[in-house]
């Protein structure tokens, strides 16, 4: 009786795998031929940094061009040391971004300098320019800061270290025009209240904090609202030194 009752269980399972088998397609039960060499060449993924950096655009928009209807900012053109000071900055903690840090953690000086240089390179057009929505007297509070600045508060101007057109200035000043207002806002506050850092001396933590809150809030609305001409370029190096001594002043 019990050889019958494991014959009978074997039958059923036998028939059970029949079913099954015959519910799986034809090209699925068959086992799959090698692919040619020439379509297994032409589905290899090119091993370029464009390839690379698609893990950057997620964030940052293709080929890093973020308009300024998101937080996260534009990298296409920036000057190759500024955005090889912040990947250090990134990994070493002085800017804190969880997501960033994963990225950077492992990655060398040598690899950070080619991811610098691959977006500086990219000449792109900027975002169209979005209305700031400042009264007459707010904007020339602003256009003061950027032009000016506040000497009798040692504020430097604005241009004196991210260039005349503010669209940066080699080696290593970033151009701050069509960032959005939020993040700009953001990165000013982060300075001042020491969430985020540079390589000492922090010139732009001592600017950030000799700022009032109002005069923050201005000056990112309108250089958020700026798009510079087709074509504009971070500025050549200058002989002159910068009104303020910088830390990563130079890559």
């Amino acid at each position: 009786m019990r050889n019958r009752g494991v014959v009978r269980a074997q039958a059923r399972g036998w028939v059970f795998m029949a079913v099954v088998w015959a519910a799986v397609p034809a090209w699925a039960q068959a086992p799959s031929a090698p692919a040619a060499p020439e379509a297994a060449a032409t589905a290899a993924v090119r091993d370029t940094m464009a390839q690379r950096m698609q893990a950057c655009v997620m964030c940052h928009g293709q080929q890093g061009r973020a308009t300024r209807t998101g937080y996260f900012p534009r990298i296409a053109g920036k000057p190759e040391g500024y955005l090889f000071h912040q990947l250090k900055n990134f990994r070493e903690g002085r800017r804190r971004n969880p997501a960033m840090r994963h990225l950077t953690q492992h990655m060398s000086d040598d690899y950070l300098r080619d991811i610098a240089r691959y977006f500086s390179a990219l000449d792109l057009p900027y975002a169209p320019a979005l209305a700031h929505g400042l009264t007459e007297q707010q904007q020339q509070a602003a256009e003061r800061l950027v032009f000016k600045g506040v000497p009798e508060r040692q504020i430097p101007a604005c241009t004196a270290c991210h260039g005349s057109s503010m669209a940066g200035r080699l080696p290593a000043m970033p151009g701050l025009l069509t960032l959005s207002a939020d993040y700009l806002m953001a990165q000013l506050g982060a300075w001042r209240t020491d969430l985020r850092a540079a390589a000492a001396p922090d010139c732009m933590a001592d600017v950030a904090k000799r700022l009032t809150h109002d005069e923050v809030s201005v000056v990112a609305r309108w250089l958020s609202a700026q798009s510079p001409p087709t074509g504009t370029k971070p500025e050549a190096a200058s002989a002159l030194p910068l009104p303020v001594h910088c830390g990563s002043g130079n890559p």
